[in-house]
């Protein structure tokens, strides 16, 4: 199979394989529960808290239990009493959620059916009853008592559907269903389209609040209304009248008439079956009812979130890959949340939200392990050959294996022995190597303890540099004092060399700082992480020439004015190193501010030409230090000057073609 087609599958088989396995879960009843849970929170969300509907639910509650001092079931007459003044109040609906399949006294049910006939707008429930008879279940609908329905009444089916989580959520679809009966009656009585009964199938409920969202008056109180209730509280309204018991949600609990709704999670209460029955009125009434999204929209969603973070999480980045994941996640709950609110579409997203989650895990999990198997072989082809610190580099930045290299602004310092060469002759190649090796591991231990990049050996000579592959905002000083430290430490070497007999070793180094480029150099088979540039050169150029100044430590004025002030300089003169045409200014580090000033004093003389106050200054300082090379070299030169001047426009600069 060519790379690219398997780059291709590496990418994207991981994300197969998630929406097959999500896309299968779907059509599980753990799946559908799951999405349930999910069209339950989106109507927690969406809830506004007002109910514009023209409905009054009478509630058969304890208040009216007390009142009546009586049990359930009450007489008829009660019942037509209520209807008698629930129509003189001018309700236009009026509908019993209560089942009345038997016969009580004549007498009472006799005047329950005549004030149903006056009335002319009650609507009374019927019921769907399942009765078992061996090995046999027959579902059979039980209808009021054949007088009242005789004297007018409309009959409705009740039947409420339950979820398997058994709570309620779709509208019932029989052409008889209570809530359309009341719907079809209000509209003949206000003159209204009828066609608000005619919902689509598959309608589902847009609940308006917890259960007591409606408004209840009590039983008792709807039997006297001008006593206890304001005027007109039920005229021009659709009156439902069922019980009104407080239930608790819980294991064992009987619910007699009451159904869990996706409030009674939060509230721990079920709603009572008439408020259920007032739902469904309210949003036939408003056309407000929602539907779910067709099956292949959940699918098509759920393949695309996994193709974003498919593409979000392909590197091992955690933090960017979850911000991404979250805004993903973020995005498709806030599409869910529109349509759910806005059009009335419910699009079953928490699988959705889990497959992204599970992708994330899966596509970080891979990224981690790939980029941890690569960081190994990084680190065995590398570690014995780079400084640690480069190997991070590398391992943290693996696409930067490849030649060439970035401009980088650095610090580079060069050290050499003095003389090794007539050193390594008096001594034996087993005791060379053993001097060598352990004073190149005392200095190389330095420069990394002060966060340099050992580049190579070369001999016995150093290369490491300062800002690279790291970046070191105050690498002058840094490097300086890695210089000044690698000489302290030579020094004490030296006392332990004398005693061992071996010879004792000096060390020149040179430090500049400027611009280079900084990368894997090489051939396409072999390359190095180093440095090139002209400025590699100048610090190679500026650690020769302390032989001629008789320093241990050069640096240049660049590096200098990097340390602004912060260690004590000596300007020691003004050169122009081979290969270069501009003169650059040489300092060495120096703790006597006296010398400090009078060789300032004494080379601002010079490069005025001023050879009498010049040479004068150099003879104080020659008495202050009389093993200063410096100043009896300035000496040397001025006598050449006065013999032959140097010419017009000479800036006090010399140029060391041989250095």
């Amino acid at each position: 199979m060519p790379d690219a087609a398997q780059r291709i599958l590496r990418t994207f088989l991981p994300a197969l394989l998630v929406w097959t396995v999500f896309a299968l879960l779907s059509q599980t009843a753990p799946g559908r529960r799951l999405e349930l849970l999910g069209f339950d929170v989106l109507t927690l969300a969406t809830t506004h808290g007002r109910i514009d509907a023209p409905l009054v639910i009478v509630g058969i509650d304890e208040p009216s239990f007390a009142e009546f001092d009586r049990q359930w079931p009450w007489p008829r007459r009660m019942h037509a009493d209520l209807v008698d003044r629930l129509k003189a109040s001018g309700a236009t609906v009026i509908g019993f959620d209560v089942l009345f399949a038997e016969s009580t006294r004549a007498e009472d049910d006799g005047r329950f059916a005549e004030a149903i006939q006056r009335a002319g707008n009650v609507v009374l429930a019927s019921d769907m009853v399942v009765q078992e008879s061996g090995q046999f279940q027959m579902a059979m609908q039980v209808e009021p008592v054949p007088l009242l329905r005789e004297a007018g009444a409309i009959t409705g089916l009740a039947s409420i559907s339950l979820d398997p989580d058994l709570v309620v959520r779709a509208m019932p679809q029989a052409a008889e269903a209570f809530w359309r009966r009341i719907v079809q009656a209000h509209a003949g009585a206000t003159g209204g389209a009828e066609s608000r009964a005619d919902l689509a199938a598959g309608s589902l409920v847009r609940y308006l609040g917890p259960d007591h969202s409606f408004r209840y008056v009590s039983y008792y109180q709807a039997l006297d209304p001008e006593r206890f209730l304001p005027p007109g509280t039920f005229a021009g309204k659709i009156v439902l009248i069922g019980h009104d018991i407080k239930v608790a949600l819980g294991p064992g609990t009987s619910r007699g008439d009451a159904y869990a709704t996706p409030y009674s999670a939060l509230t721990g209460l079920l709603t009572p079956g008439v408020e259920i029955q007032a739902t469904l009125v309210a949003n036939a009434l408003a056309g407000n009812t929602l539907r779910e999204a067709a099956r292949h929209w959940s699918l098509g969603m759920l393949g695309l979130a996994l193709l974003l973070v498919t593409f979000a999480v392909r590197e091992w980045q955690a933090l960017r890959g979850a911000l991404i994941v979250l805004a993903v996640m973020g995005g498709t709950a806030g599409l869910a949340f529109w349509l759910f609110a806005a059009r009335g579409i419910w699009l079953p997203i928490v699988l959705s939200l889990l497959a992204v989650g599970i992708m994330y895990v899966v596509q970080v999990g891979s990224a981690f392990l790939r980029e941890r198997r690569q960081r190994r072989q990084i680190e065995r082809a590398f570690r014995y050959y780079v400084a640690p610190e480069i190997v991070s580099e590398m391992t943290a930045h693996p696409e930067r294996l490849v030649l060439g290299g970035a401009r980088r602004d650095i610090t580079i310092m060069f050290t050499d022995l003095a003389g090794f060469t007539s050193v390594s002759e008096t001594i034996s190649p087993e005791q060379v190597a053993a001097l060598l090796n352990d004073y190149l591991t005392h200095m190389t231990r330095i420069v990394l303890d002060h966060g340099g990049t050992v580049d190579k050996f070369i001999g016995d000579a150093i290369m490491a540099f300062w800002g690279a592959p790291l970046p070191d905002p105050d690498q002058a000083w840094h490097a300086c004092q890695a210089a000044r430290k690698m000489q302290a430490r030579l020094s004490e070497l030296r006392q332990g060399y004398r005693a061992a007999g071996l010879p004792e070793l000096r060390m020149r180094v040179g430090v500049h700082s400027g611009a280079a480029i900084v990368g894997n150099m090489g051939s396409t088979d072999r390359f190095d992480y180093t440095a090139i540039g002209d400025n590699i050169n100048l610090a190679s150029r500026l650690e020769g020439i302390n032989k001629l100044y008789g320093t241990e430590i050069l640096i240049s004025g660049e590096t200098a004015r990097l340390l602004g002030g912060r260690m004590p300089l000596r300007r020691v003169d003004r050169v122009i190193v081979k290969g270069r045409t501009q003169p650059i200014d040489v300092h060495a580090f120096c703790d006597d501010s006296e010398i400090v000033r009078l060789g300032e004093v004494a080379l601002d003389h010079y490069a005025a030409r001023r050879w009498d106050e010049a040479a004068a200054a150099w003879r104080q300082l020659a008495a202050l230090d009389p093993q200063d090379a410096i100043s009896a070299l300035f000496l040397k030169r001025i006598e050449k000057y006065r013999a032959a001047p140097p010419p017009d426009g000479w800036d006090g600069s010399i140029a060391l073609e041989k250095l």
